[in-house]
């Protein structure tokens, strides 16, 4: 008896030893198959995706240049304008220009796209707060010089630190 089960232990352990073996090569050739399959579709990603970040900041980038004071100004301002008549205007204009960029925060990182944002609201409060100082009925060559004398006196202008982040941002994609 114990020589009839040492007998079926000399056949069926290797046997065991070998599906073993082969269910542990099959297991790792499925697991590398997956990892490269991601490998895959993550590069077909990358290549898909990159170009549209890259368009995307570039968008962003523009979008900072169009509302820059100094910019905004000069697109904007019109003769015969009341400083009440510019005001509107050049917020009207940041407003138009954030909301058609909208969908590219979807591309840009959560960081960028919160400094555009705050680009935007500081170059509002910096016209607003211009305003104030200034006669409403006047003209708007005054509250142009307000406007571009408060720019002057920042370090850095709101636009310029937003686009300073983006262009390292984009630094990191290539």
């Amino acid at each position: 008896m114990a020589n009839d089960i040492l007998e079926i232990l000399k056949y069926i352990l290797p046997s065991l030893v070998v599906f073993a073996m082969a269910l542990t090569v099959i297991l790792l050739f499925f697991r590398n198959e997956e990892k490269r399959r991601k490998a895959e579709v993550s590069l077909k990603n990358y290549k898909f995706i990159t170009p549209l970040r890259l368009q995307a900041y570039e968008r962003i980038v523009l979008l900072l240049e169009r509302i820059s004071p100094e910019s905004l100004i000069m697109r904007v301002n019109r003769p015969g304008m009341t400083a009440r008549q510019l005001q509107s205007e050049l917020i009207a204009n940041i407003r138009a220009e954030f909301e058609h960029n909208l969908s590219q925060q979807i591309y840009i990182s959560p960081e960028a796209w919160e400094l555009v944002k705050s680009a935007r609201s500081n170059l509002i409060k910096l016209i607003n707060s211009a305003a104030d100082n200034i006669e409403p009925d006047g003209p708007s060559f005054n509250l142009s010089k307000a406007i571009l004398e408060a720019v002057m006196s920042m370090d850095k202008q709101p636009t310029t630190i937003a686009i300073d982040y983006i262009k390292k941002e984009t630094e990191k994609l290539f």
